[in-house]
């Protein structure tokens, strides 16, 4: 685990959700040539196996922004990259960054970041008050219908909208950006052809038309200097598993995820 103590004050921090985006439909993208931008960037080229803390959007991000992002596979005490100083906590390493705050983005605002939400589902489209709870957290936030689920080039846009907010703030400004990726959540059939239900074969694509979306965004923190990046699924989803269809269920293509988790070096270029 990267010590997060290092990090946090020098370095801008993207925390990007590929939501629903399951860990086998991820491993065979990459392993497929599908994914090359991220490839490249997750450690040894390989997404992590993890267990979410939550079957679904609402649940997993509560529990992300108090600290608890998902979990390694094998068994025993896993320090993680943050927490909220509790009493009790045996996942508390000495990499890890203790904030003295309710939830880790007013943690991480306490500690001079300038707190950034795209929205993407449901949970942070700012239309309801169930909506604004989440994107509350954070200092700027934004959603719209081009940025939801039932955009095709939703992703385009979400990383768009990231470049120009990045753009704008002075590079001494240190950021927290959380970007709720939202093109692999149902529906995504409209990434296959023809396709006329939501599969694993139509989310692969998904997850390819999202991995071609992404260079910008990343380009963009190189340019405003060294950022931390943390890349995960909040949950994944059944596809007819066990007569099982959806998410927020016990089955194991829900509760396994992939994670990825790396620095990016300041770009050198003029």
């Amino acid at each position: 685990m990267q010590d997060l103590n290092a990090m946090v004050g020098t370095h801008d921090l993207l925390f990007l959700t590929l939501d629903t985006l399951r860990y086998d439909v991820a491993r065979e993208a990459l392993e497929r040539g599908r994914t090359p931008t991220l490839a490249a960037l997750l450690p040894g080229g390989r997404w992590e196996e993890r267990h979410s803390p939550a079957s679904f959007t609402y649940a997993a991000h509560q529990a992300f922004f108090a600290g608890f992002l998902p979990t390694p596979v094998a068994p025993g005490r896993h320090p993680r990259p943050f927490a909220l100083r509790f009493e009790g906590s045996e996942t508390t390493g000495p990499g890890t960054c203790v904030l003295d705050a309710p939830d880790l983005v007013t943690g991480l605002a306490g500690r001079g970041y300038h707190t950034v939400c795209i929205g993407g589902t449901g949970f942070f489209n700012l239309r309801n008050p169930l909506g604004r709870v989440l994107p509350g957290l954070f200092s700027e936030a934004h959603w719209a219908p081009e940025l939801g689920v039932t955009e095709p080039r939703s992703t385009e846009n979400q990383a768009s909208l990231a470049v120009k907010i990045l753009g704008a703030l002075p590079r001494e400004q240190r950021v927290f950006l959380f970007i709720n990726v939202s093109a692999l959540h149902q529906p995504n059939r409209h990434y296959v052809p023809g396709a006329t239900e939501d599969s694993k074969e139509t989310q692969g694509a998904a997850l390819a038309y999202v991995d071609s979306q992404l260079p910008p965004l990343f380009q963009a923190l190189r340019r405003r200097g060294p950022a931390f990046c943390i890349v995960c699924s909040d949950h994944g989803t059944a596809y007819g598993e066990d007569g099982y269809s959806g998410h927020r269920l016990g089955h194991p293509v829900v509760w396994t995820v992939p994670y990825g988790e790396f620095a990016l070096p300041v770009d050198s270029g003029p």
